[in-house]
């Protein structure tokens, strides 16, 4: 098994690997991430993606949104989306 700094950075860089992907505008889910990593037992990878999404928030590298609209991730419950942050030009 993995020790918790080596998930996190398994977790890191399937995120950007999916939001690299995803359409421009178009947001993940973090089961996205979870069920790439594990497709059997996902589940229990999901806080830790949530830890990882939060992280990257603070770091001003993606977005949480809820309903469309970008939320705080330490107050948010419920079903999160995740996207890149925003390039203002």
């Amino acid at each position: 098994m993995t020790d918790g700094g080596d998930l996190d950075r398994q977790i890191e860089e399937r995120m950007r690997l999916l939001l690299a992907r995803a359409a421009p505008g178009r947001t993940i889910c973090p089961s996205d991430v979870a069920r790439s990593l594990s497709a059997d037992d996902w589940r229990p990878l999901m806080e830790p993606t949530r830890v990882v999404a939060r992280r990257l928030v603070a770091e001003g590298e993606v977005e949480i949104t809820q309903r469309g609209e970008v939320v705080d991730p330490s107050t948010v419950r419920g079903p999160i989306r995740i996207r890149p942050v925003r390039q203002v030009v």
